[in-house]
């Protein structure tokens, strides 16, 4: 593993998430170099979006050394991060149930902090965050909340997607938390 990483200042860093940043510095440039019409809120919100979900990616890098772990919190960041940027972009629903999504993201990001970044507590958020996803969209379609151009399918298919990236987030956590387990098992042995 000596040749993906390198030392900085005493700091190990993966050559991966190097990469990732600079990635994520190109992408801003993407919308300038095609011509679209983004404001300067538009470049502020995406790059906050994306170097804020990359520097929570290091931070959780940075606590453990566990690879389920740290895979779980890129799935978790990777599905918020896309969920707020579809939503922001689009929309889900093309209505204002699209601001209920946020609440996804928050659910996730409380129920860390109860957790406090354990991974059982952490596997716990992010199934919860899954079910709110769900929620949201089967309210908003019971409520009349999606137009009638939006097909419920593709909808609860999107939905579908987000939830299932934070399931799978969930059980790399449990994975985790399962992980830990057995090494503090052998540890008090």
């Amino acid at each position: 593993m000596a040749g993906n990483t390198q030392e900085t200042g005493g700091r190990r860093r993966s050559r991966w998430r190097s990469a990732l940043w600079a990635f994520a510095a190109l992408g801003l440039l993407v919308p300038l170099v095609a011509g679209a019409p983004w404001t300067m809120g538009d470049y502020v919100f995406a790059a906050a979006l994306m170097f804020g979900s990359l520097g929570l990616y290091e931070l959780a890098a940075r606590l453990t050394g566990n690879r389920a772990y740290r895979t779980g919190a890129a799935l978790a960041l990777a599905a918020t991060f896309l969920l707020v940027w579809v939503n922001g972009a689009v929309g889900i629903t093309d209505s204002e149930a699209d601001g209920l999504f946020l609440l996804v993201p928050a659910v996730g990001f409380i129920g860390a902090l109860v957790a406090r970044f354990r991974p059982r507590g952490m596997a716990v958020a992010m199934f919860t965050a899954a079910l709110a996803e769900v929620a949201i969209v089967v309210i908003a379609l019971i409520a009349g909340l999606v137009p009638a151009f939006n097909s419920a399918f593709e909808v609860l298919g999107i939905a579908g997607f987000f939830g299932m990236m934070f399931v799978g987030s969930g059980l790399l956590f449990h994975e985790a938390a399962r992980q830990r387990a057995t090494v503090d098992a052998e540890a008090s042995t």
